[in-house]
This record gives C-alpha cells, sequence and structure tokens, in this order.
C-alpha cells in the first residue's frame, strides 16, 4: 500500500494537429456562390423518440419508385431533396438567379454517360469541393469501383422517369442515394460540376447525390479527399506528410495504384488567406489534386532512370510551370518512344507530369484510400477480419477527451480488444498482431448548419490487467493514471477518420476513442482490422454478461422484498410485515420528525407531495451537513411514487421514515463526491455513485442520466441527484414486481409500459 500511495502519475505526450479544409472557396476566375451529426437499440429509441417524422411513406427502392413514375408517365420530383434554396444552402444565398432545371430543359440530347464515364467528364463548377472531384476523378480510374457507385442502367430514354440512384458507402454500409434529374443553373449553364461534354450529367448527378446525403450543396464546401474516397470504397485510409514520407514512398504508391488505390495530394495553407494562392510554379495551394499514375523513364543521356507522377487539376486546366510542365526541356532527356508513351496517356489538358521528387518537394500531404487495409510496403496480399462498432461521446457522461484531462478520460467509451493469433509471417519476425485501427466520427458535416466542425480525434490503446483478464469490465481512472499506453494514433487531429496500422503481441487490450477536448459531443464508428480473427466489443460498465439485462444489487437482496405488485394494477399482496417497517422505540430524530409531521399532515398523518415539501424544507433545515433549498415539486412526487405501498397516492410516517433513512444513506455517498462541498457533483463522478448506491448500470444508461440531470456546467446538484436516485430505485422496484418468475425478463403491453412509467 506504501508503494501504490507514492507512484507517480504517468505522463504521455500528446501529438496535434489541425488542418484547413481542401479549398473551401469556389473555382477559378468564377463568382463563388457562396461567402467564405447508433450503438444501442433502446438507447436509439429513446434519443429518436422525439424526431419529426420527415417522410410518412416507407422508403421505396429506385426500381419500385421508377415503375410507379413511368406507369403513371410523370417524372419524379424528391420531396426529401426539394428544388429550391433549402437544398442549394443552409447560410447565405447564392449572388447568382439559381433555375432548377432537368437536362432535357438545357440540352436537346440529354444522355447520361457518353462514351464511358472517365475524368473528362468532371469539370469544377462555382461550388468549393474540388477535394469531392479529386476523388471522383481517381474513381473513373477503376472501373470496377466506379459503376459499383455509379449503376450505369440508367438513361434519358428508357424508362425514364426523372429519377436516377448512386451507391455510396455511409458509415459502415452502403446505401442507395435516389435523386430527380432537377440541377441547379444560371444562364441554362450548370452551376456547379459538369461535363466538358455539354450534355452529358453523370458527374452532375452523382454531385448531387452527395449534397442531398449531407444535407445541401453547401455542406460540401471545403473538405479532404480521403472523406469522398472512402464514401466510394468503404476502403481504409492512409494520410502521408511528405516531410517526413518513408523512403520507399514511390514503391508504395506504385503497389496502391496497382490494387486499385484512389490517391490525392495538396499543399498545406496555415492560414484563410493563403487558400487559392498560387507557388511560384504555377500549383494552388488548399486545392485538391488527384494522382492518376506513375511512370519511370530511361534518361538518354544518362544510364539512369527518371521517375515521374501524373496529376490532376479538377478545374480543368494545368497551372503547372516547372520540370516536365507542357514545353519544358526535360521531355528532351527521354526517348521518343518514352516521350509519346507519356503524351499519350495524358488524355486532357487538366492533366500533367512532374517528376516525382519534386513531387515531394511542392506538396505537403498525400492522402490514401486502400480497398483492404493490406500494407503496401510487402507482397503480399491479406485476406483481412474485420470489427464494426458504433459509440458515441455524450457531453458530461462519456465525452472525456484526450489522456490531458486526467480526471475525465477514464469515462470515454472503451471496446476490449482480444487478440490470439500472431500473424503467418510477422514483418519483424516477433511474435506480433498486427491491427489496423480506424475511428471515424460521425454526421459532422451534415451538421454543418448547425455550426458543427470536424473535432480532432485520436485513440489509445492499453493493455489489460492480469487481473482484469476476461472481466470485461471498464477500467477507472487510477488504471489510466499509473499505465502508459500501448500503442495509441501518432497524432490527434480534425480530420473525419484517424487510422493508424499497430503491430501488438497476442492478449487482451482497451482501444479508448477520444476527442481532443473534453465535454465535446458527437457520435462515431470504430472499426479494428486484422489478418487473424479478434474480438472487439464495448466493454460494459458493470462487467456483467451483456446477454444479460440490468442488474440491481443492493442491501434489499438480503432481506425479503418491501412491496410486491400483481399484474398491471399495482395492489399490494399481502406478505409479512419486514422490518424496516416495524415499529420500534423512537430516536430523538424521530420524534422531531413525528412532531413536525403530524402538524403538517393533520389527523390521518398522510401527507401529499407538496405537504411533503414542506416537510423535507423543515427536515433539512436541521442537518447542517446538507446545504440545499429543499427538494422540488417534481421530485417529492417521486418520492412518493417510490414509497406509496398503499397506492395512496401519499406518504404516512413510517414510509417517510424509511424515505428518509434512505435519503441520508445517498447522502453520505454524495458528500464523498462533493470535494468541494459546493453541493453538487461532477456528472462524470455520478456513475461512481450510482454504483456506490447499489445501481450497476450500463454506459447508455449512464449517458442519459448525464443528459437528464447535469446542469449547463456539467454539474448534478443534491436535488436532481435524490431525484435521481429515488426513479432508479422506483424501476427496479416496479421491474421486480412484474419479473414474476425471476429470469431477469418481463413482457409488456403497451397500457402496462405506460402504467410501469407514468407513476415514477
Amino acid at each position: 500500500m506504501g508503494d501504490e500511495q507514492h507512484r507517480e502519475p504517468v505522463v504521455e505526450d500528446i501529438q496535434v494537429k489541425v488542418l484547413y479544409e481542401t479549398e473551401a472557396s469556389s473555382g477559378p476566375d468564377e463568382k463563388a456562390a457562396y461567402p467564405p451529426a447508433g450503438t444501442n437499440s433502446i438507447y436509439s429509441a429513446i434519443l429518436s423518440r422525439n424526431e419529426a417524422v420527415k417522410d410518412a411513406t416507407r422508403l421505396k427502392t429506385f426500381l419500385e419508385l421508377r415503375d410507379k413514375y413511368v406507369k403513371k408517365k410523370v417524372v419524379f420530383e424528391d420531396p426529401l431533396f426539394p428544388a429550391n434554396d433549402s437544398s442549394l444552402f443552409y447560410s447565405h444565398k447564392p449572388t447568382m438567379k439559381i433555375e432548377w432545371k432537368r437536362p432535357s430543359e438545357i440540352c436537346d440530347d440529354p444522355q447520361f454517360i457518353v462514351d464511358g464515364a472517365n475524368r473528362t467528364d468532371i469539370c469544377q463548377g462555382t461550388l468549393g469541393d474540388c477535394w469531392l472531384l479529386a476523388a471522383i476523378a481517381c474513381l473513373t480510374v477503376n472501373e470496377k469501383l466506379l459503376y459499383r457507385v455509379i449503376p450505369p442502367d440508367q438513361s434519358f430514354t428508357e424508362n425514364y422517369a426523372g429519377i436516377f440512384h448512386f451507391q455510396l458507402w455511409r458509415y459502415g454500409e452502403w446505401v442507395d442515394v435516389v435523386v430527380d434529374d432537377r440541377i441547379p443553373t444560371c444562364n441554362n449553364q450548370l452551376v456547379f460540376t459538369k461535363s466538358f461534354r455539354k450534355n452529358e450529367f453523370w458527374s452532375a448527378l452523382l454531385e448531387k447525390a452527395y449534397a442531398k446525403l449531407h444535407g445541401s450543396y453547401e455542406a460540401l464546401k471545403g473538405g479532404n479527399t480521403l472523406e469522398a474516397m472512402e464514401d466510394f470504397t468503404g476502403g481504409v485510409t492512409e494520410f502521408f506528410e511528405l516531410s517526413e514520407a518513408p523512403k520507399e514512398l514511390y514503391s508504395i504508391m506504385r503497389k496502391a495504384l496497382d490494387r486499385g488505390s484512389l490517391m490525392g495530394c495538396s499543399i498545406d495553407i496555415t492560414s484563410a488567406a493563403e487558400m487559392e494562392s498560387r507557388t511560384e510554379q504555377g500549383l494552388v495551394k488548399g486545392h485538391a489534386y488527384s494522382i492518376i499514375g506513375l511512370a519511370e523513364c530511361d534518361e538518354v543521356a544518362k544510364d539512369t532512370k527518371i521517375r515521374l507522377i501524373r496529376l490532376r487539376n479538377p478545374w480543368g486546366w494545368v497551372l503547372w510551370k516547372g520540370p516536365w510542365s507542357a514545353n519544358s526541356k526535360e521531355w528532351s532527356t527521354i526517348s521518343t518512344a518514352d516521350k509519346e508513351n507519356l503524351k499519350k496517356q495524358t488524355v486532357e489538358e487538366s492533366e500533367f507530369w512532374m517528376a516525382f521528387d519534386e513531387f515531394k518537394k511542392n506538396f505537403t500531404k498525400l492522402e490514401m484510400c486502400n480497398l483492404t487495409p493490406d500494407t503496401l510496403q510487402c507482397e503480399e496480399r491479406t485476406s483481412w477480419t474485420v470489427s464494426v462498432n458504433e459509440g458515441r461521446w455524450v457531453r458530461g457522461s462519456s465525452a472525456g477527451g484526450c489522456r490531458n484531462n486526467k480526471n475525465t478520460f477514464w469515462t470515454n467509451p472503451q471496446y476490449r480488444l482480444q487478440l490470439s493469433e500472431e500473424d503467418d509471417d510477422p514483418e519483424d519476425h516477433q511474435a506480433a498482431c498486427t491491427v489496423v485501427v480506424a475511428l471515424m466520427q460521425k454526421g459532422r458535416r451534415m451538421q454543418r448548419h448547425q455550426g458543427a466542425k470536424f473535432f480532432t480525434i485520436g485513440f489509445s490503446i492499453y493493455e489489460v490487467p492480469k487481473e482484469m483478464l476476461g472481466q470485461n469490465q471498464h477500467l477507472q481512472k487510477d488504471f489510466f493514471l499509473y499505465n502508459a499506453s500501448k500503442a495509441k494514433c501518432k497524432t490527434y487531429i480534425n480530420l473525419r477518420e484517424v487510422t493508424e496500422r499497430i503491430h501488438l503481441p497476442p492478449g487482451e487490450y482497451v482501444i479508448v476513442p477520444t476527442t481532443f477536448e473534453a465535454h465535446q459531443e458527437g457520435e462515431f464508428i470504430l472499426r479494428v482490422f486484422s489478418e487473424k480473427q479478434n474480438i472487439t466489443e464495448e466493454e460494459d460498465s458493470v462487467g456483467s454478461d451483456k446477454t444479460q439485462p440490468i442488474v440491481f444489487v443492493s442491501d434489499r437482496a438480503k432481506a425479503n422484498k418491501e412491496i410486491e405488485h400483481d399484474g398491471i394494477r399495482g395492489e399490494k399482496k399481502k406478505m409479512p410485515k419486514i422490518n424496516l417497517l416495524q415499529e420500534e422505540e423512537e430516536t430523538e430524530e424521530e420524534k422531531q420528525f413525528r412532531a413536525i409531521y403530524q402538524k403538517i399532515s393533520g389527523d390521518d398523518m398522510q401527507i401529499c407531495a407538496n405537504e411533503l415539501k414542506t416537510v423535507m424544507k423543515n427536515v433539512l433545515s436541521k442537518h447542517n451537513d446538507i446545504k440545499t433549498e429543499g427538494f422540488s415539486l417534481e421530485t417529492c412526487r417521486s418520492m412518493i411514487a417510490l414509497m406509496d405501498t398503499d397506492g395512496t397516492g401519499k406518504l404516512n410516517l413510517q414510509e417517510f421514515k424509511h424515505l428518509w433513512k434512505k435519503i441520508k444513506e445517498w447522502q453520505l455517498i454524495f458528500r464523498k463526491y462533493d470535494k468541494d462541498k459546493s453541493c453538487s457533483i461532477s456528472s462524470f463522478e455520478m456513475r461512481n455513485a450510482v454504483n456506490d448506491a447499489g445501481f450497476h448500470l450500463n454506459k447508455q444508461l449512464y449517458d442519459i442520466i448525464a443528459m437528464r440531470y447535469a446542469d449547463e456546467h456539467l454539474n448534478i446538484d443534491f436535488d436532481s441527484y435524490i431525484c435521481c436516485f429515488v426513479r432508479l430505485e422506483g424501476m427496479f422496484r416496479a421491474f421486480d414486481a412484474f419479473d414474476k418468475d425471476g429470469d431477469g425478463v418481463i413482457k409488456l403491453n403497451v397500457l402496462e409500459w405506460l402504467q410501469l412509467t407514468m407513476y415514477s
């Protein structure tokens, strides 16, 4: 114990990087259209019960909808993404006059795809979404991927009904996004993405589907190419700082292209003022470029090879003026055959070649989306297993922030990872398991109209101590204070997803996903890929079997139940009196209770909620150790519901005495966590207080308690604290009353459910 007391807390270095989004402004030389959000099914039902019903009819499949409108001989109008300002913007109205038109109103012979979908079909308009277009351009290089996203059996002639669909990966599943073909125009020209062919519309409609997925076109302003790449593939993202790139980067990129990976690059900016400024050689800062290809050529005058990279600018033309630009002298250093071959690969004016060394000097970051987590630094391809977990950071309960926040870090969601099998061929020839951990925050782009931005996120991995193996318990504050992580993400960063490849010995670990700052509320998805089978599941707050219902452990388990009820009527069963309600010799305190109680209640010795409020105020005023103004009327009503054993809606003296005993027990726990004597406790400490009182809950219930009872400063005052405990006690008692066979499962119809919950 002496050694335990003198342990020094572990200090870990947390790296943070904040990125400016790629191109939050419009395309070049045009006026900008605009100036410079899962886990447990019951929990989800609780959170969503107040949402407005957006569409009363069931969501129909594309074919059902198309056939319906073809048969009716009318064109589809999408009610969920209407052709009005709400679909265009959420903050500022475009300066130009927008008209929504169908392709048949824009040109004479509209086509969905002309001569195959390729990167020449993607020209940026006035919307600052070059990051999205760079990803689409990469997508066109892989035909299999392309037609997974853009089902080709759509046209403006056969079975035309003004309806089209696209398939996009969304937080772990593929979704079919249906849109009508009304597109924003100005002076009969497409305002946003367009093809160089005036009658081709697949790219404009894909952009519309992506805008619908995120709420509006304006929501697409500014982003990172990785985000769209992932939505088109469901792949695994990697991020390289080119100043710190591995020596074998060219080989990594070559293998990535061979395996169908999508890649983009950009030049970081340090302030918004730098956006779209240009380097001396014509490259645009804060702008996304697609990486289309790589090549190696023999230099004629030297016995060496020159490595080149082919890039594409979504604006539709080349601004590069450095080596290997269109008319530079470098082209004379390679053979005519190589020269012709390279220029043949450059199919449009927006593409250009650059020496690979120049690429590393001029660009600052490389973004890559791999279709599998296969490392690009070896030749072998692996079959990966993946586990997907959805979670939520709740302010005041489970949004504990990074390890810098020592008092709250432990409250973050925790996921137990079991690694039992080593890799077949470990890279360092030591026993190890390779895992790729990908943490993605959900819904932030869709919530932009509410001012949401990407949080700075990351994760740490800890080894489970031997004494806790297999227990699946939520690790507590002291564990993290005195134990360093075994692995973690290199940097906390404000991207949608943070990914890290990690090598760990076989064993049991805990992954802790967090935001950098505490108290930031949001949803996330945690994917864990491994070469061998792994088990990843969220840790239970009490370590009970997840297949079992919530367990209540308290002192009443040691005695007879105080009350039981028949069915839904709540009638008291005839049962022998228990010790807690037997008459005993009164203490001095109890005599004072009786005097106060009798004065207020009258001859019947029964008090209602208003009278209980007065009694409690008088009783509490005689206790200096409880600094409170008393209890609210709502709390008093809950107290009566808890202690009312005869169904009168009032309390008799014996019921009141037992209630006071409960309050005193809970008050001792409250004082333990009210360290600053403010008569309030932190919502983060509430889970410990609840556990101390014998209520063993799960993470979702702790989140709900924080949302329901904490104030704006994330504190829970004594009144709210007691109200919470009274309701917990009452709900557990009611559950026990319905659980007649003691198997921990009850079945209720809607009226039974209402009667159970309304009187609590």
